[in-house]
């Protein structure tokens, strides 16, 4: 797997974190700075987290299903992708709220918008994925586009959080198809 393809994973999979990050940026009302950092923060290690989790499962999997590996990287992807997809015309792109950023709270957010990266990290033990590496660049994208999205968000509406999520969904869905010609071709 290329890099470019792990960077464009990442930033498939970080539209979610954006899109909720400019919604709850649009909530804080103070220490907007570290709002965004901490979001950020929580976001991107979730992110990296969970593509680990997932290969691990993955490799445990991987000698009983090699023959049609190529499928279910495909299926998980598409899949993934297109549920953001129909997600992201669901609710309003802005949410305003007061209530504060409790722990728990963004706990359940960070692991909500990362669920998608532990069935992409499924698909990256049967791609032969360098893990560690495609991990810590999934993590420092989100916490970048994250962090970017609840500090942008502070200041305007969420104008963006939709659009940015069907973006992600399509990027997730052309990945997975490219995969699958990548295979299909070679064979």
């Amino acid at each position: 797997m290329s890099l470019i393809v792990i960077v464009l994973t990442a930033v498939g999979l970080a539209m979610d974190a954006f899109a909720v990050a400019l919604a709850s940026g649009n909530a804080a009302v103070s220490s907007r700075l570290r709002h965004a950092l901490r979001l950020g923060g929580a976001f991107g290690l979730a992110q990296m987290l969970m593509p680990l989790i997932g290969w691990f499962l993955g490799i445990r999997l991987k000698h009983f299903i090699v023959s049609f590996d190529h499928w279910i990287v495909f299926g998980l992807l598409v899949f993934v992708g297109v549920k953001m997809f129909r997600e992201s015309f669901s609710g309003d792109d802005c949410v305003k709220g007061s209530e504060p950023m409790t722990a728990r709270r963004l706990f359940l957010l960070s692991v909500a918008t990362s669920i998608d990266a532990l069935a992409v990290g499924v698909t990256f033990a049967f791609l032969d994925c360098p893990i560690v590496l495609a991990s810590v660049i999934i993590g420092a994208v989100t916490f970048v586009i994250a962090a970017s999205g609840a500090f942008i968000g502070c200041f305007c509406c969420c104008l963006w959080g939709r659009r940015a999520e069907r973006l992600g969904a399509v990027i997730l869905i052309l990945i997975g198809i490219k995969i699958l010609l990548e295979h299909l071709w070679t064979m």
